[in-house]
Formats: structure tokens, sequence, C-alpha cells
């Protein structure tokens, strides 16, 4: 186990289905200093992607895996077909990607259902399966990690998890804190956990979960002894997390985030992508509101919004009064 360095941890940013897409992962990296972004789950079932599916979920395969800022970008695949998990992490990397993830976590019903993400989680013996898979199908200079919970429905398989990912030869192992069970309900954090299993395996661990400051994040490197953390929510909570941790800078007072939000509105109103604006821009009120009490007057306003446009406006709005107000 590595030293623990309080001062400048490792932090990625994690990935959150439908939420931390390409546009999040650019804007949040050209305001923070992340050390890796991992992309949304890709779907394998049984055969090979097309190129387009790589590139639609990680567009900064065209600029060899890293964002704008120069953020590097690890591709997660989800799926337990062992020869298809193999062959789509080969063709990930001969794209660009930094690296191969792979996702044993997720805890939706529908991926559960199809035998992926956390369903996998009581069968380690499969995840050992898949892994090994994946790190024999790409060079060794190619970073292969694996995304874990404590368990499905209780914490009985923690250690046999982590043992299945470390026995199979992966480079690093992210345990988020919690069973599938527990979703993201509060009080369920497992950070001991999350030490006893840094504690017996030689696998770089990465501790995961309910980290939403710079204090939790001290709390969590000092509990878990992990180098490495990784944030997901509370990066959407306050958009400078990243370098609130690193740096202990102020966290970015509202009159900052409001200005992210039309630039985000701006960009993510181009093409095709207008038709999901409304949602999106709403889901990520949804976390603004956990940390910005001003951010609840301004989700009233565009809670009864369904065009791009007027939401927009209503945001320019905001920005303006508080100009006006300052």
């Amino acid at each position: 186990m590595s030293q623990t360095n309080y001062q400048s941890p490792r932090i990625v940013l994690g990935p959150m289905e439908g939420v931390l897409d390409p546009l999040m992962r650019k804007l949040l990296t050209e305001i923070n200093h992340y050390d890796l972004c991992v992309t949304e789950f890709v779907r394998v079932v049984d055969q090979r992607l097309p190129e387009k599916v790589f590139y639609r979920f990680c567009p900064e395969l065209h600029q060899g895996g890293f964002t704008d800022a120069g953020t590097p970008v690890r591709v997660q695949l989800l799926g337990q077909d062992v020869d298809a998990m193999a062959s789509n992490a080969q063709h990930a990397i001969q794209l660009g990607s930094q690296g191969i993830d792979i996702n044993f976590g997720c805890p939706s019903k529908t991926v559960n259902g199809n035998r992926g993400g956390a369903a996998l989680l009581k069968t380690p013996e499969h995840i050992y399966e898949v892994v090994k898979a994946v790190r024999e199908s790409v060079a060794p200079e190619h970073t292969v990690s694996a995304k874990v919970r404590l368990g499905f429905n209780d914490l009985d398989d923690y250690l046999d998890i982590a043992q299945a990912v470390n026995d199979a030869g992966a480079d690093e192992l992210v345990v988020h804190g919690r069973t599938k069970r527990d979703g993201y309900k509060a009080g369920t954090i497992r950070w001991d956990l999350i030490a006893e299993i840094n504690q017996q395996f030689a696998i770089p661990v990465t501790a995961n979960g309910d980290i939403w400051g710079r204090d939790d994040a001290l709390k969590c490197q000092a509990l878990t002894g992990c180098d490495t953390l990784m944030v997901c929510r509370g990066a959407l909570n306050m958009p400078n997390l990243g370098q609130h941790i690193r740096d202990n800078v102020e966290p970015m007072d509202w009159p900052a985030v409001l200005a992210l939000l039309v630039r985000y509105s701006a960009q993510e109103r181009q093409g095709d992508k207008a038709v999901y604006f409304p949602n999106r821009i709403k889901q990520w009120f949804k976390y603004l509101r956990q940390y910005y009490p001003q951010a609840d007057a301004c989700f009233k306003v565009i809670r009864v919004l369904n065009r791009a446009d007027e939401i927009a406006r209503a945001l320019d709005n905001a920005r303006a009064q508080t100009e006006f107000i300052k």
C-alpha cells in the first residue's frame, strides 16, 4: 500500500450515465485539474461494436484520448461476454482510449437484469474471467481498471470480489463503498471496508463514494489509505470540486456557476443534442441544489419550461440579475 499524500491526491472524474457526458467532461476539466476521466459505460453484448459507438461515448478519441484541457480519458465497458469484452477492449485501445475500465458496479435494474454491471458481483469467478480476458487482450502498457461495489445484496463477498480483480491481473481497482442494494442511500458508505481491501491486496485501490468536499476527501484518504479518489455526484454539486480538494480553493460562487450553466446551454443546444437539453439541465440542477441554495429559485423557473430556447433565456436572465445585484 502506498503512502497517502494528504495535500495532493490523485483525483479521477468518474462516470455517471446520461450526466457526466463528453460535454460535461470538457467543461469540468477546463476548470479542474483532474488526473483522469472515465466515460459513461459502453454496453457490450456479444460482438465487436463499430467505431461510431466509441466515438459517440468518447469523442476525445479523435484527439488521442484527451479532453481539450489535456486530461486523459478512459473508455468504460460494461458486459459479461468474455470474448466480446476482450474484443471491444482491444478496439477501444486501438482507437486511442487511455486504458480500459470495466463496470461491475452499475445498479440499474435494466442493466442488472441482463447480467451486466453490479449483477456480476454475485459471481466473483465471472468477474475474474472478464478482467483476465480484457487484461490479456491489450498490451501491458495500457492500464486495465475495474470498478466494483462491496457486494450485491450484502457485504459477504467484498473480499472475494476484490481478490478476483486482483488475481485477474488488473492494474487498478475502484471501489464504491456500498452494495448494489444500498444504491446511493445516505449513511450507507463503508470507507472502512475500502481500507480493508487496500490493506489486503497489492493492487492500487481508488476510493469512491460520498466525497462532497475537501474535508470528506481528507477523511476518506485518512481512513482508507488510498492515494486516489474518484468523484462523481460531488463534481456536479460543486463544479470546481477537483480544485477545491487539490488546492483548497473556495467553492465556485453562484454567479460563476450561472456563467458555467450559460456556457453549457449554448453548447448542449447545438445539433441533434438540443432535444436532450431540457432534461439534462434540469438534472444538473438536481445536483446543484444540494450545495447552492440559490439554485432553488432558478430551478422553480426552468422546471416548468420544455423548450430549449426558453430555458436558455431564463438562465441568461438569472445571470444578468445576479450581475446587476453585484
